[in-house]
């Protein structure tokens, strides 16, 4: 199945919900395409990221975020191990560890365990450049407010730094290797 009907699987069209995940998803997707084509020598599948990077957030329904029409059960944060069992049903086992590992900059086992978060406790750090680069593309766009408008990279090291020294270090590498 293509990535538009994955999507459409399990969001209705053209809803808010719908919206907000495809117009988040399309920008992250630009920007991770930029960082691969701006850096040949990484050998990034570009066509790779095009599809992750779409499907990335796929599991943001299944949680409850009312901002963002999310009326699921289950805490906001358990959005990207629940996509990876999405995407795992729909036979996209690499597409679905984009989804499982992107959150901040990634979450180490220690990370999860000593934070209390509801979460499998497994490693959850982007592996592969693809995994990297559109977890990097990620941070630079919000799911609220204004969609297509990226953020300052003083404002997501602001955020970083909230979560914990770890994740911003991890993004400073990242800002170092990809911009």
């Amino acid at each position: 199945m293509e990535v538009q009907g994955i999507i459409d699987k399990y969001y209705l069209p053209n809803s808010p919900i719908w919206t907000i995940l495809v117009e988040h998803s399309k920008c992250v997707r630009d920007k991770a395409l930029d960082v691969a084509y701006k850096h040949p020598e990484l050998n990034a599948d570009a066509d790779f990221i095009a599809e992750a990077a779409l499907l990335h957030d796929i599991g943001i329904y299944l949680t409850k975020a009312p901002d963002l029409h999310c009326n699921g059960e289950l805490p906001y944060i358990c959005h990207g191990y629940l996509g990876r069992q999405i995407l795992e049903m729909e036979g996209l086992p690499k597409h679905a560890l984009v989804c499982e590992r992107h959150t901040g900059t990634g979450l180490s086992l220690a990370e999860i365990i000593s934070n209390k978060l509801p979460i499998p406790h497994r490693d959850m750090r982007p592996v592969s450049i693809e995994e990297q680069i559109i977890c990097f593309a990620d941070k630079f766009y919000s799911k609220s407010g204004n969609l297509t408008k990226e953020k300052s990279l003083d404002k997501i090291r602001k955020s970083m730094l909230k979560h914990s020294q770890v994740q911003l270090d991890r993004f400073n590498l990242w800002c170092e290797q990809f911009l």
